[in-house]
């Protein structure tokens, strides 16, 4: 029976289990969104609303012990400076799972990790990349038009 037991093992060691969680959190707190299986992303999800939380309180102690969890600056000023007060007024519920149905390899079940309140970043960056595709291949054929076909003389 598993009577007291409050995490999924989710078939690792303990510290390939920690790192995994670290990575999983710190990809969504730099992306807003990851895409991973409903049981990764429901343990993931824990850790990420105990991060905002510590985030929250702001002070130097809290950014320590997050800091112990996600050992990469940039992410932790991330958090406390964006994130977290974002946040403020909210007690929980910073993250949502949306589940997608199964990966077609293994039949996994697939969900979407996001932060509340970040839907539209994911859109605005699909959108710019489409941008972006259009402008270089827009650019690659001004540049074919303007190269005169060359044929070999024999």
């Amino acid at each position: 029976m598993r009577h007291a037991k409050d995490h999924k093992k989710l078939g690792r060691t303990v510290s390939h289990r920690k790192a995994l969680l670290s990575n999983l959190v710190a990809a969504l707190f730099e992306h807003k969104q990851i895409r991973t299986t409903v049981a990764k992303a429901k343990e993931a999800r824990r850790w990420a609303e105990r991060m905002i939380t510590f985030g929250k309180r702001g002070d130097v102690a809290a950014r320590r012990r997050v800091y112990r969890f996600i050992p990469h600056r940039k992410i932790v000023k991330l958090l406390f400076d964006e994130i977290a007060p974002k946040y403020e007024n909210r007690n929980g519920g910073y993250t949502r799972v949306i589940k997608l149905g199964r990966r077609k390899g293994d039949g996994a079940e697939m969900a979407i990790l996001e932060l509340v309140g970040y839907e539209g970043v994911q859109i605005e960056k699909q959108q710019a990349a489409q941008e972006k595709r259009a402008e270089r291949k827009k650019r690659k054929e001004e540049q074919a038009e303007a190269q005169p076909e060359q044929t070999p003389e024999e």
